[in-house]
C-alpha cells in the first residue's frame, strides 16, 4: 500500500513538473521577427560636389563650439565596376586581416612593460599603431589645406593618426583625386621634433631641418611615411585649423581610391581628441546598408551628435592601449531568452588589458570569443530550425537557403550591454552572401579573448561616442 502511494506521489510530481515546463514554454514563446530576403546589390553611385566657398565657411576656434554634419559612404562605392559577389569577397578579406591585426596589436600592447605613448628614435624597430588594423570601411569627402583641396578620406574609430598622400611622391598608390600638394596650401606647417605632438607618435624621427617625421605600418605590411605637420581641414562649411596630420610621401598599400585616413579613435592624435574642445568631445554616426541607394550614412560632431532616444553604456579604458572604444557586454538573448552559455565573465577585460569588447566601425562582422559565439549560434540554429540550411560560406558556419522566399520569420537577437539593451533588426544578423538567396548568420567566433562589435550589427543605429560623459549610446532608427 505504501509502495502504491509512493508511486502515485512520484507520478503526480512528474505530471506537475511537466505541466510547469509546458506552462513556462507557453508563457515564454520563441520571439521572432520578419526578414525580407534581398540578395546582394551593386553599390550606389557617388554624387558629391565641392561647391562650398570660403566666404561661407565657419572657422572653429579653441573657445567656440560648433556642430558639424558629414556624409558617409561605404568603401565599395569607390569600386563600382566590381560585381557584388567580388566586392563582398574583398570585404571579408579585409575584415579577416583587420580582426587578426587588432588581436595582434592588443597582445603586443599588453606584453609591453610600459604604456604605448611616447617617442622612439628612428624607424628601425617594429612599428605599432592604431592605424595598423586596416583602413576602415566608410569614407567621406573633406577639404585639406587653404584653399581646400577636396579628397576622399576613410573614417575609422579603430585608428588615431590622421594622414593624407602628399607630393612629391616617392611611392603613392592610386587614388581617385589628385595627390595633395602641401606647397600650394597657405595653412600647411611642419611640426618641430621636440614638440609634444611629435612625441605623441608611436614612432617619430627628424629630418635634416629638425622637423618631425612619422611612420605607421599596416597589418598587411603596407606603410605610410612622411612629414608630420599641422593643416586646416574643411568639413562642408566648417574649418578646423591646426590639425596634426601625416603628409605621406611614401605610401604603399591598397586603400581603394581614398586619399588618406581620418582617425576617430580615443588616442591623443585622433581627430576627436585634437578637435574635442570645439565639439564638446562628442560625435556620432549612423551607417546605412552599404548597398542602400536612397540615402548615405551620416556623421555628426558636437552636441547634436547625442540623440535623445539613445540608451547608454559606460566606456571602459584599456590601461595598455588608448585607441579603442571598450564597453561591457553582459549577455545575449536569442528568441527572447538569455543564452545560458553567454556569461559576463567571457567578455571581461582583465587588469593587464586582455579580453574585453570594443565597438569598431572598420570591422564588418562581429567577432565573439568562441565559447560565447558557439552558445549563441546553437541557440539561433534551434530557433531557426524551420529554415532550409545551406553550406557554410567563408567564415560563416550557419547559413540558410532563402531562395524564392519573400518573407521569413527569424529569432530575435538582443545584445545586453551594461545599462543598454540593443535589439538588432533581422537585417543586421542574417545577411545575403550571394545573388542566389544564400543568407548567413553574420557573427563569427574567435580564439582571442577579445570581442569586436562590427559595423553590420551597428547598421541603422545612431552610435554616439560621448567622451565627455565617458559613454557610448545606441539609438534605433537613428539614420532618419
Amino acid at each position: 500500500m505504501a509502495e502504491i502511494s509512493k508511486n502515485t506521489l512520484l507520478f503526480s510530481s512528474s505530471i506537475f513538473l511537466l505541466l510547469l515546463s509546458l506552462s513556462t514554454a507557453v508563457s515564454d514563446p520563441l520571439q521572432l521577427q520578419t526578414l525580407l530576403p534581398r540578395p546582394l546589390a551593386s553599390p550606389p553611385t557617388l554624387s558629391w560636389t565641392d561647391s562650398d566657398s570660403l566666404a561661407e565657411l565657419n572657422t572653429v576656434s579653441s573657445n567656440s563650439t560648433l556642430e558639424m554634419h558629414l556624409e558617409l559612404h561605404h568603401l565599395d562605392a569607390l569600386s563600382s565596376e566590381e560585381t557584388p559577389e567580388r566586392l563582398f569577397d574583398l570585404r571579408l578579406q579585409r575584415d579577416a586581416l583587420r580582426a587578426e591585426t587588432i588581436y595582434s596589436l592588443v597582445s603586443k600592447a599588453v606584453a609591453r612593460n610600459t604604456p604605448r605613448a611616447g617617442s622612439r628614435s628612428g624607424f628601425s624597430s617594429s612599428i605599432i599603431s592604431g592605424l595598423a588594423q586596416g583602413s576602415g570601411e566608410y569614407f567621406t569627402r573633406l577639404g585639406v589645406g587653404t584653399p581646400p583641396r577636396y579628397l576622399y578620406m576613410v573614417l575609422d574609430t579603430g585608428s588615431d593618426v590622421v594622414w593624407v598622400q602628399c607630393s612629391p611622391c616617392k611611392n603613392c598608390y592610386s587614388q581617385t583625386d589628385p595627390i595633395f600638394d602641401p606647397t600650394k596650401s597657405r595653412s600647411f606647417s611642419g611640426i618641430p621634433c621636440g614638440s609634444p605632438l611629435c612625441r605623441s607618435l608611436d614612432s617619430s624621427g627628424c629630418n635634416q631641418r629638425r622637423m618631425c617625421l612619422y611612420q605607421v605600418s599596416y597589418g598587411d605590411g603596407s606603410v605610410t611615411f612622411g612629414d608630420f605637420s599641422t593643416e586646416t581641414l574643411t568639413f562642408r562649411r566648417t574649418r578646423v585649423g591646426r590639425v596634426a596630420i601625416g603628409c605621406g610621401h611614401d605610401n604603399e598599400g591598397l586603400f581603394v581610391g581614398a586619399a588618406g585616413l581620418l582617425g576617430l579613435g580615443r588616442g591623443r592624435l585622433s581627430f576627436p581628441t585634437q578637435a574635442g574642445p570645439q565639439f564638446n568631445r562628442k560625435f556620432s554616426y549612423c551607417l546605412v546598408d552599404r548597398s542602400a541607394s536612397s540615402k548615405p550614412s551620416s556623421m555628426i560632431f558636437g552636441d547634436a551628435a547625442i540623440p535623445r532616444t539613445a540608451v547608454f553604456t559606460p566606456l571602459l579604458t584599456n590601461p595598455k592601449l588608448d585607441t579603442f572604444y571598450y564597453v561591457e557586454l553582459l549577455g545575449i538573448s536569442v528568441g527572447g531568452a538569455r543564452v545560458r552559455g553567454v556569461t559576463p565573465s567571457l567578455f571581461k577585460m582583465d587588469q593587464a588589458g586582455n579580453g574585453g569588447v570594443i565597438i569598431d566601425s572598420g570591422t564588418s562582422v562581429t567577432r565573439l570569443t568562441r565559447p560565447a559565439y558557439i552558445a549563441m549560434r546553437d541557440a539561433f540554429r534551434i530557433g531557426a530550425s524551420n529554415l532550409k540550411r545551406a553550406p557554410d560560406f567563408s567564415l560563416f558556419d550557419t547559413c540558410f537557403d532563402l531562395s524564392g522566399k519573400t518573407s521569413v520569420k527569424v529569432p530575435t537577437v538582443v545584445l545586453h550591454f551594461r545599462g543598454a539593451d540593443v535589439s538588432l533588426p533581422a537585417t543586421n544578423y542574417l545577411i545575403p552572401v550571394d545573388s542566389s538567396g544564400t543568407f548567413c548568420f553574420a557573427f563569427a567566433g574567435t580564439m582571442s579573448g577579445m570581442s569586436i562589435i562590427g559595423n553590420i550589427q551597428q547598421q541603422g543605429f545612431r552610435v554616439a561616442f560621448d567622451s565627455a560623459g565617458s559613454r557610448i549610446g545606441f539609438a534605433p532608427r537613428g539614420c532618419a
